[in-house]
């Protein structure tokens, strides 16, 4: 598979784009390279930084996923966003933000890209099985910053991890960045909205419709390196992973964080 032409990002472009489909989102900045464009916009949440605000970048220099694991993809060849939210719900739902972001993106890649995505907790989502799109939301004072990082257009060889994926992989009938990530944010965007006036009850059953984990058997890792076995039977109003153990047999665990993985295809 040869690599495809990764023409710049036209911040132009996208931004008249967006403005057609969406009236939430304040301003989009593009980047040649940055760290971390969540770190970045953690900064600016910290001087005061209003909601609406989109960071791109061509490149991350030290970009991190869940687990403060290293995040990497060349130039050019993937969506590299974050954006500020400065939530009024409840600071205990705010989880589930994660949430209304991979719905968001699900829809887009079956809309735009021609391509059937589904979710795996707490935040990628796969096509095939594969992750295509990692997500990060993290908390500074009053605001929420959510990155996700989307792979374009990465050959075989390119990718990271032999899990991962791409849309052109995939197959995409549309690779455009520009036209992805307006289709994108102006679905957060909606989302974001119905999610601040009446709560995630709505997109949490969007989640679980789309969901790869429900009814899998699933292992868990947590933080503090304790180990879980069960099967994912729900997920909660804020967001958390449901599982019973003896392979759905037992006692019904919550969790909130962890690294879940896939032990074998849904029965």
């Amino acid at each position: 598979m040869s690599t495809p032409t990764r023409k710049p990002l036209d911040r132009q472009a996208l931004w008249s784009l967006l403005s057609e489909k969406s009236d939430f989102w304040t301003g989009v900045e593009v980047v040649p390279v940055t760290g971390s464009t969540n770190a970045d916009l953690a900064a600016a949440a910290k001087e005061g930084a209003g909601e609406g605000r989109v960071l791109i970048a061509e490149e991350q220099s030290a970009g991190r996923g869940r687990l403060d694991r290293q995040w990497t993809s060349p130039a050019g060849a993937g969506l590299t966003m974050s954006f500020l939210l400065r939530p009024t719900l409840p600071r205990e739902q705010w989880g589930t933000l994660s949430i209304v972001t991979a719905v968001a993106l699900r829809e887009t890649l079956a809309a735009v890209c021609g391509v059937d995505a589904k979710l795996k907790w707490p935040n990628d989502v796969l096509v095939e099985g594969r992750k295509v799109c990692g997500i990060l939301a993290q908390v500074e004072g009053g605001a929420v910053i959510v990155g996700a990082g989307l792979n374009v257009s990465l050959t075989d060889e390119e990718l990271p991890v032999p899990t991962g994926t791409s849309l052109l992989i995939a197959g995409a009938t549309e690779l455009d960045r520009a036209t992805i990530a307006a289709d994108f944010l102006a679905r957060v965007g909606a989302l974001y909205a119905a999610w601040n006036e009446r709560g995630p009850a709505a997109v949490i059953e969007s989640w679980r419709r789309n969901s790869d984990t429900l009814g899998r058997l699933v292992a868990v890792s947590f933080p503090n390196g304790r180990k879980l076995s069960g099967r994912a039977v729900g997920i909660d109003a804020e967001g958390c992973l449901q599982i019973a153990a003896d392979g759905g047999e037992g006692a019904v665990e919550t969790v909130a964080a962890g690294d879940i993985v896939h032990l074998r295809p849904q029965d």
